[in-house]
């Protein structure tokens, strides 16, 4: 303004002894002495008026100009007021981090959202660009850098990017930064004002997207989309289907969206699976059918599905949801088992029927025999060899006989899955297996240990317990060790409402390394006895069973044999 002062001053002084010199020396040449002065006096009043009204002119054009320079600056500043307060609107209203960087300066300031989002107290917060590229992601920090210098070398106006920024308490959310570019009159970038956008929820539901999205194409289940609504009487129109369907059915993705799951139904189609459908969606309730469908090439296959409505935030049925699996090998196996069972059932029936038959037909030949065996007994034989004949024949027809009596007793046990239970005595029990074995313990002469102080009354079948714990007593006798005097210690204990049985012998034990699997097996051998039948741990397994309890074995090679039962006590 006041080199404008200057300006003006200057040109009017010019001016003024330019036309004060020029009026003089005109008048020199053109008047006389005697009117000179006049004329000066003249000169001088119209040089002033003329001087003043261009002096005027110059001024008023100057003010004219100031006016509008005015005016101009006043508008400029009320759009500055205008739009800082725009931005300070807009930075309490927004709760993105909005920040403000002076590149020539490196000075970079942040609003209150650098607080309020990722928990920086103020003096916490650097004002250098460096502070802000400290908090970004190690694995994000050097790809979000040269995104951003190259935006600002090609003087690109807007930016954005995503990166994930470092909170006060050192946790990492992801981040939209956008930021716009300002430049001077020479195109050079001097300032830069972005926002950052806390996107950690919309990356993480991306991420839970993606995921399932690679479970549904992935899967080898075949996974349908449909329509929320369809026709009446029609399934809803597909918008999905996932590679596996293609696979499964024969379709492309094309070929099949925009049609309804009734394609697939054919003449040997169960109706009824149809219907359970078709009301399940009615209902919109999840429906599981089996049904035969039918493949692009028209081709039969047994299918397992399922249909499940989905609905959206505001509990509105938006979409079903089918999953399929082709079931024609199960249902082939289901058959081949079906039949499998009726074979062996019928099988079972022969069997039992020829036990029953076998078991009587032999019953009186037998009795003969141990009979015409019993008169024998009572003729002197003098002949050795005829002696020893007749007493290995003898043995021979009890040992068949024992056979017989436990085959029966195993058929008997089949055929009866449930049995009466009374309250018997350990001890009454324990005294008829004695007296049936007492010539075998009386040969031997076993150290038997019985201990019946904690139950002394247990409520099983008394003929199967007697049975159970003659062939236990049997066998360890049978199977002593030749080393040691034999010993056997029979105990029971009460345990919350089972009472658990144990009997434990030193004999020869068994190897369960190779034969635990086999232990209770049917006609299995664990030594080489010749009158071992197979018969006796089967026998005991199926009477302990059918009395609803349990039998499990511990035994050890040359160091005995340890059997617990457990039995329910009511």
């Amino acid at each position: 303004m006041k080199n404008k002062t200057n300006q003006i001053s200057i040109i009017y002084i010019l001016i003024s002894l330019f036309v004060a010199i020029i009026s003089h020396k005109l008048l020199q040449k053109h008047t006389s002495t005697s009117d000179f002065y006049f004329f000066s006096f003249i000169k001088d009043i119209v040089f002033i008026v003329l001087s003043g009204l261009l002096f005027r002119y110059i001024l008023s054009k100057n003010d004219q100009k100031n006016i509008s320079v005015f005016k101009k600056l006043k508008k400029t500043n009320d759009e500055i007021k205008e739009s800082n307060e725009k931005y300070d609107i807009v930075a309490k209203a927004t709760s993105d981090t909005i920040w403000d960087w002076k590149i020539q300066e490196d000075q970079i300031s942040w609003n209150k959202g650098i607080e309020s989002v990722f928990g920086y107290k103020e003096y916490e917060v650097g004002n250098s660009s460096q502070w802000w590229f400290d908090k970004i992601h190690p694995e994000d920090s050097i790809k979000m850098s040269i995104k951003l210098y190259s935006f600002i070398e090609q003087k690109t106006e807007k930016w954005q990017d995503q990166y994930r920024f470092r909170c006060a308490d050192n946790t990492y959310k992801y981040v939209l930064d956008r930021g716009f570019l300002l430049k001077d009159e020479n195109g050079k970038a001097i300032r830069m004002i972005g926002a950052i956008q806390d996107i950690t929820k919309q990356k993480e539901e991306e991420q839970r997207l993606k995921l399932l999205e690679t479970v549904i194409t992935q899967s080898k289940d075949s996974i349908v989309i449909t329509e929320a609504n369809s026709n009446e009487g029609k399934i809803p129109n597909i918008i999905y289907v996932n590679p596996a369907f293609s696979s499964m059915s024969g379709y492309t993705s094309e070929e099949i969206v925009g049609k309804s799951l009734n394609i697939f139904n054919g003449e040997n189609s169960d109706t009824n699976e149809l219907q359970k459908l078709l009301n399940a969606i009615e209902h919109k309730e999840e429906c599981l059918l089996e049904t035969i469908s039918y493949k692009k090439n028209k081709e039969e296959y047994w299918v397992r599905l399922s249909m499940i409505p989905i609905y959206n935030i505001e509990n509105e049925l938006s979409h079903w949801i089918s999953i399929q699996r082709d079931i024609s090998v199960d249902k082939k196996q289901e058959k081949e088992k079906e039949q499998l069972i009726r074979e062996l059932t019928q099988n079972n029936k022969d069997l039992k029927q020829f036990s029953y038959i076998t078991s009587h037909n032999l019953r009186a030949p037998l009795s003969n025999l141990t009979g015409l065996l019993n008169l024998i007994e009572d003729i002197p034989i003098e002949n050795e060899e005829l002696q020893e004949i007749l007493d290995g024949f003898n043995k021979s027809t009890h040992l068949l006989n024992e056979t017989i009596n436990d085959l029966v007793k195993v058929i008997i046990i089949k055929d009866n899955p449930s049995i009466k239970k009374e309250e018997v005595l350990l001890k009454e029990v324990f005294e008829n297996v004695f007296s049936q074995l007492s010539f075998q313990i009386e040969l031997f002469k076993p150290i038997i240990k019985i201990n019946f102080d904690n139950v002394s009354i247990i409520n099983i079948n008394k003929a199967y317990i007697e049975s159970i714990l003659l062939n236990l007593l049997t066998n360890a006798i049978k199977y002593r060790s030749e080393n040691r005097k034999l010993k056997i210690t029979i105990h029971a204990n009460q345990v919350d409402d089972q009472v658990e049985l144990s009997f434990k012998d030193n004999g020869i034990g068994i190897d369960l390394e190779r034969n635990k699997d086999k232990v209770f097996g049917l006609y299995q051998r664990f030594h080489n006895y010749p009158d071992s039948k197979g018969l006796g741990l089967y026998l005991v397994k199926s009477q302990v069973e059918t009395m609803g309890g349990t039998i499990s074995i511990e035994s050890e090679v040359n160091k005995g044999t340890a059997f617990t039962l457990t039995f329910k006590n009511k």
